[in-house]
This record gives C-alpha cells, sequence and structure tokens, in this order.
C-alpha cells in the first residue's frame, strides 16, 4: 500500500506561472486592494468591480501553464497516495495531472448562487449580472472571501490527520484556518517546508525539513530526501 503523502500548497507555487499575489504586493492585488474584491462587503458594496475582477482572473488561467513544481507533485503519484490541499483558486494543479485537490478558497472556474451555495456551476467565460441560477438569484465567484466559512475545511483536515508525509509549499503560514492544518498531521509525520522565505512555525512537535527555495527548486530536493532521485 502506498504511503500518504499530503501537500499544502499556496500562492507562492503558482507565483512561478505567473500568478500575481496580494502578499507580494501591499495588500494590493493585480492594483485592487483585497478588502475591495475578496470580501462580502466589497461584493455589496461594488458587485460590478468584483464581477469584473474576477473576470480578468478567470481570463488570465488562459495564458499561464502549470510549472515543474505543479508536474513533480503530479508524478508523485507515481510513488505516493498524493492529496494536495491548495489554497490557490487557480486549476494548475488539475492541468499538471494531479487526482486528488482540495480548493480550500474556492475555484476560478466555478461560480455558485448568492442564495444556495451548494449550486455551483462550471464556469470559463465572463460571469456577468444576470446570469442566475434557476431560482432567478445572480451568481457570484465560486471563491471563499476573507470572513466567510471554509466549506472544504473538514475534508482537509480529515485528510491531514492520514498523512504519512506532510509537504508545506509556498504558503506564507499566516492564512487561517489553512495555516492551522499542520497541527492536525499525527506527531510522528515528517514535515518538509518548501518556501525561499520560511518563518518560524510555532510549537511544531512534528519532525521538520526546511527546504529553503522556490516550489520548481524545493520539489527536485524533496524528490531526493524521499529517496526518488
Amino acid at each position: 500500500m502506498k504511503k500518504k503523502l499530503v501537500v499544502l500548497t499556496g500562492a507562492g507555487i503558482s507565483a512561478e506561472s505567473g500568478i500575481k499575489t496580494f502578499r507580494d504586493s501591499d495588500g494590493l492585488w493585480e492594483g485592487h486592494n483585497v478588502m475591495d474584491v475578496a470580501t462580502p462587503e466589497g461584493w455589496h458594496k461594488n458587485p460590478s468591480l468584483v464581477l469584473d475582477f474576477y473576470n480578468q482572473r478567470r481570463q488570465q488561467l488562459k495564458d499561464v501553464h502549470p510549472n515543474k513544481g505543479h508536474q513533480i507533485l503530479a508524478e508523485l503519484e507515481n510513488d505516493f497516495e498524493v492529496f494536495i490541499i491548495t489554497q490557490n483558486v487557480d486549476d494548475l494543479h488539475e492541468r499538471a495531472g494531479s487526482l486528488n485537490v482540495t480548493h480550500l478558497h474556492g475555484e476560478l472556474l466555478k461560480v455558485r448562487s448568492i442564495k444556495d451555495e451548494n449550486y455551483i456551476l462550471d464556469w470559463r467565460h465572463d460571469l456577468n449580472f444576470g446570469d442566475v441560477d434557476q431560482q432567478g438569484n445572480q451568481l457570484r465567484p465560486h471563491i471563499v472571501w476573507f470572513g466567510e466559512q471554509v466549506p472544504a475545511l473538514d475534508e482537509a483536515i480529515a485528510i491531514t490527520e492520514q498523512a504519512d508525509y506532510f509537504v508545506v509549499i509556498g504558503t506564507s503560514l499566516q492564512v487561517y484556518p489553512a495555516a492551522g492544518l499542520i497541527d492536525f498531521t499525527k506527531k510522528e509525520t515528517p514535515i518538509y517546508y518548501i518556501d525561499p522565505k520560511p518563518i518560524k512555525i510555532p510549537n511544531l512537535r512534528n519532525p521538520l525539513v526546511v527546504i529553503p527555495n522556490i516550489a520548481s527548486e524545493g520539489m527536485l530536493i524533496l524528490k531526493e530526501k524521499l529517496n526518488l532521485i
């Protein structure tokens, strides 16, 4: 039976594919204050701005591609039962070939009803006013905005609890509840932390290996440490 390798990925892995992150630009995301485009308050204040913002992000996805970090993660499925828990809303893990991906913060290529969070549709074009569910309720981006509950959290915790190896890639470990997943690992589960600017993880009881590299370089080092090279 293959060992379970659980991977928590953040913006750093997608940044190598050209997707910008707000934490690299003083709280601005593609020139916008995140409070204006990634909160329920922003949606109620200016839904046109929010729709336009995510329409642009959706179009941007057509111009970017999975990088070596994504590809190595997919290749690891030859040796491990791999589960990816991602904070990213892009589809680069899936396009690289990863089969088990849980999106904590939603997905750019899906939309949902403002009244029924379980009414979710695949969506690859612009979302406009007048795009509604079967009851006539406006559709919104299927994104977990700041201040909203994280529906996939329980699933992510259950996956993390079963990990034989836990890998953290390209995340600041500052955004909760995602950053708290590490606390649900078994204490004997080794943690591999890949980030060019790793932070100190407080109160960690697990064996820790820090790999201070960008995702694509760090994944090659991880393969070596897992005796796959």
